[in-house]
């Protein structure tokens, strides 16, 4: 079998028929890239038929002045229980691409090998990790310790199963949350290309991108309808109306509880009183920023989300939220939404990276709990790999830093293997 430069035909098909096809292997990725500077390929690897086997994008970068790196992203599209098929691959890669004077090329396949059980905090692991072993004997080199979002892609992973997904399936704190949006007068609107301008004032502080970016994901994937913009409004008027009316009850309850606190004051009534005060506390505070923002405007956008639809998976690229709304619960209304939106349509909702850190000190414990609230499948998948093309170029961009500084991750973190 021999490399063989795909048409974008030839890839695309392929690439949508194999069970590890995801929209990071598609001509659409690729048109992306190149407009943040990468060169692209479109590998085959084919028989005397002209039969394909196994297929990649490969996006290459320069590292220097003349050493280039490679880069395909989710992985090879192959069998990699397939021990003659990717040791063949990957030799054929190897004489392709050093003789254009690559150092290695990275991947990061979308395979599995634990499912996390996030109520007791561990992580079942299956047998696709004798995987890593058949990767690190092709001269694959490992990213250890990736538990946080140190790699490329995110190495654990929440997904929603839409069609099983409702408001009863949910932990009952993300469905309060749910139902104090809808009652706050939340609503979900699609949008168009020129909303990214809104949205990007709810993510501009978390990412690293440029708005640009965004445009460019847009100008790529709406070529076949396979992207969405979607931004959560609020109704002032509607939303005054609510919370006025929950006020009123919560404070009827709260005399009820105050009598009973008086006639009987043990524990469990003073904890309601506490309780039902920290709910008219916020049911003020909510009502103040509604009157306040209802005097300058009736409707404002105060969250939103970009997604891209491939196969029977819907992926959410970005989300954000105005901070100054968070108390009226935008993020766990747009998400609900967004399951509500695909489920008829879509099987998966991919919700992102999550960590594969259960201590209390993870700095992104309030990340996860957020999407975990949503009871999802959750997964640890195999992580990010270099295949060395030139070991000596490698270990000279390694030892000299040139790959932490292009990764942007400190030389610990490479050298750990």
């Amino acid at each position: 079998m021999k490399l063989k430069n795909l048409s974008i035909f030839e890839f695309d098909k392929f690439a949508k028929d194999h069970p590890l096809g995801s929209y990071h292997q598609t001509s659409n990725y690729a048109l992306l890239a190149s407009e943040q500077g990468y060169e692209y390929d479109l590998l085959g690897f084919v028989d005397d038929n002209g039969t394909i086997h196994a297929a990649s994008l490969i996006l290459s970068k320069k590292l220097g002045m003349f050493t280039r790196y490679g880069y395909a992203p989710k992985g090879f599209l192959i069998d990699y229980y397939n021990q003659k098929l990717l040791t063949d691959f990957t030799k054929a890669l190897t004489k392709y691409y050093y003789k254009k004077n690559f150092a290695f090329i990275k991947i990061n396949p979308e395979i599995a090998i634990g499912t996390i059980n996030h109520k007791e905090k561990r992580i079942i692991y299956n047998q696709n990790q004798i995987i890593d072993n058949t990767l690190r004997a092709l001269n694959f080199r490992k990213l250890e310790g990736a538990k946080h979002f140190e790699t490329k892609i995110p190495q654990f992973n929440a997904v929603q199963i839409l069609k099983n997904t409702n408001l009863r399936t949910i932990n009952k704190n993300t469905r309060n949350k749910i139902n104090k949006g809808i009652k706050n007068g939340l609503t979900l609107i699609k949008g168009e290309r020129n909303d990214i301008e809104i949205l990007y004032e709810f993510i501009k502080n978390k990412v690293t991108h440029p708005i640009n970016h965004y445009y460019n994901y847009y100008n790529a994937f709406s070529r076949d309808n396979s992207i969405d913009i979607f931004l959560v409004q609020i109704d002032f008027e509607q939303c005054l109306i609510n919370l006025r009316q929950k006020y009123e009850e919560e404070l009827e309850k709260n005399n009820l509880i105050v009598k009973k606190v008086m006639s009987n004051p043990n524990e469990n009534n003073l904890r309601r009183k506490l309780s039902s005060d920290n709910a008219l506390n916020t049911y003020r505070e909510n009502i103040a920023i509604a009157t306040r923002h209802l005097a300058m405007n009736k409707t404002a956008y105060i969250a939103g989300a970009i997604t891209i639809k491939y196969k029977n998976r819907v992926y959410i690229l970005i989300s954000g939220y105005n901070p100054q709304f968070k108390k009226f619960c935008p993020n766990y209304f747009l998400h609900y939404k967004l399951i509500e939106y695909y489920k008829k349509e879509y099987d998966f909702l991919d919700l992102n990276g999550i960590t594969g850190d259960f201590n209390g000190t993870n700095p992104y414990k309030g990340l996860d709990e957020f999407k975990l609230g949503f009871n999802p499948l959750a997964f640890e998948y195999i992580g990010e790999y270099d295949f060395i093309i030139n070991d000596g170029l490698y270990k000279s961009m390694d030892q000299s830093g040139q790959l932490a500084k292009e990764f942007k991750r400190k030389e610990k973190s490479i050298n750990q293997n």
